[in-house]
């Protein structure tokens, strides 16, 4: 009798933007191509297209709420679905549907999976028991060794119980010989940039703790000192309905006197063309990074990144005084400190075209043979073997 094909259900918030998104995104495709079905709920956004697009099953659904009441309802929608679709593993990414996932794989039997995606803030008792549910699965993946040490220490999870899988980047679509001339034209068009004007990026949504503001001190700093030159600072991402903060934004800009120097262009679909026009790429963050994807996929670009040096970067990027200087693949700086922040971008700005070249190769080179997008996907499958006993793992067709 031939085996049955294995059922994966994943369920997030949403499906608009960000690590967590794409990551149940990715595993769909993955889960598809090694043989099994796909199941995603969400309440949709940009994203959700691809899941179809990748032979997996969109099923619109309430993920995004957090009523108490409406939680447990979901957990009998959810427990119904598994009966009636076969579902044979639930796998939770966000806090909220995780509670509502929990209870229905726990009632109905089935393995439950969580992936830590975030730095959860835990100012309060209440806080910390809500976000406790991420460390309940049966395997808890960690997306780096920084996320894994944070959930042992914040709940005494088993050591054993937690898998560090770190965010994986397509190195087929990341790939500088992949970009058209015309996509990169493209880019610099809408950004009002000059062939010859240097593009310092800032991928981010529009939040406080990303360090928007210090990026634009730093620019500041530089203008001032007459060494920032014919630069732009694009600060791209969504708000997200942070009107005030935007305006917030744009008033340092304009008191800075860099008003056409420093943008906010908002949401930028061509995340690797974008890295493609970059001189440098900056993560500013002032809060942990649980992963911070855009370090990757800026060295897998061979684009110079300066990080914060708090969280997951320090893990992902080589910089002293964690690497020599000789084995570097980017800066990493004090988080909040826009003049570290404006050093590390006068030096990455100044490098000569060799040295920025042999950075860039060897930045490439780390990231696709420690977070390759295969490597993700085959040992995400492989927890669901380990719990189901199938062999997705083995299944799973290498795309690079």
């Amino acid at each position: 009798m031939a085996q049955k094909r294995p059922t994966i259900l994943q369920i997030i918030p949403e499906l608009d933007t960000g690590g967590a998104e794409l990551s149940a995104v990715e595993i769909a495709d993955a889960i598809v191509r090694a043989g099994g079905r796909a199941l995603v709920l969400s309440e949709g956004g940009r994203l959700a297209p691809r899941i179809a697009a990748a032979g997996g099953e969109f099923v619109p659904f309430p993920a995004a709420t957090k009523n108490p009441i409406r939680l447990l309802w979901n957990a009998r929608v959810i427990r119904r679905m598994i009966e009636r679709e076969g579902v044979d593993l639930v796998h939770a990414r966000s806090r909220a549907p995780a509670w509502s996932a929990m209870i229905a794989a726990r009632r109905a039997g089935k393995p439950f999976v969580t992936t830590y995606h975030g730095a959860y803030n835990e100012k309060t008792s209440l806080k910390r028991a809500y976000n406790a549910v991420m460390a309940k699965g049966d395997v808890v993946i960690a997306n780096s060794r920084y996320t894994k040490q944070l959930i042992e220490q914040r709940y005494g999870t088993e050591p054993g119980k937690i898998r560090v899988i770190y965010r994986g980047v397509d190195g087929t679509k990341f790939d500088p010989a992949a970009i058209s001339a015309e996509r990169k034209a493209a880019l610099r068009a809408q950004w009002k940039a000059a062939p010859d004007t240097r593009i310092v990026l800032q991928l981010a949504r529009l939040t406080a703790w990303k360090g928007q503001s210090t990026v634009i001190e730093a620019a500041r700093l530089l203008e001032t000192e007459g060494r920032l030159g014919p630069t732009l600072i694009v600060l791209a991402g969504d708000a997200q309905g942070r009107d005030a903060y935007r305006e917030k934004l744009e008033t340092e800009i304009r008191d800075a006197g860099l008003t056409g120097k420093v943008i906010l262009p908002g949401h930028v679909e061509d995340v690797p063309a974008a890295l493609a026009i970059a001189h440098l790429a900056v993560v500013a963050s002032t809060e942990p990074e649980a992963f911070g994807r855009v370090a990757t996929e800026a060295q897998v670009m061979g684009c110079p990144v300066i990080a914060t040096d708090l969280g997951a970067p320090p893990e992902t990027i080589a910089a002293p005084p964690y690497a020599a200087p000789q084995d570097a693949t980017g800066w990493l700086v004090p988080p909040g400190n826009a003049v570290k922040l404006a050093e590390a971008m006068a030096e990455a700005l100044n490098l000569v075209p060799e040295a920025r070249k042999a950075l860039g190769t060897r930045a490439r080179a780390r990231v696709l043979g420690n977070y390759s997008l295969d490597t993700m996907r085959l040992e995400t499958l492989g927890v669901y073997d380990k719990l189901l006993g199938t062999r997705l793992q083995a299944s799973y067709p290498r795309i690079s």
